[in-house]
């Protein structure tokens, strides 16, 4: 089971990167990641260190639903 959810959490395309490392904290100035490792780095930046943390992903919004006529559903 653990392996089927690590496989499903990796199928997204998307691209390793500190943003997402589960050392990272976003900087204040929002253009750079504070690792506990490695220090400032920036966020599109990747080192061996890499650990994924999935809560750190920001989904995707979800799209407006389209306006229906009460007229559509009378019989």
């Amino acid at each position: 089971m653990k392996r089927a959810m690590k496989g499903l959490l990796r199928a997204s395309k998307f691209t390793p990167a500190c943003e997402f490392c589960a050392y990272g904290k976003s900087a204040p100035d929002g253009s750079s990641v504070l690792c506990s490792v490695r220090g400032v780095m920036r966020r599109q930046s990747l080192c061996k260190k890499y650990t994924y943390d999935p809560l750190k992903r920001k989904p995707a919004r979800a799209p407006l639903l389209p306006e229906y006529d009460p007229e559509m559903f009378a019989l």
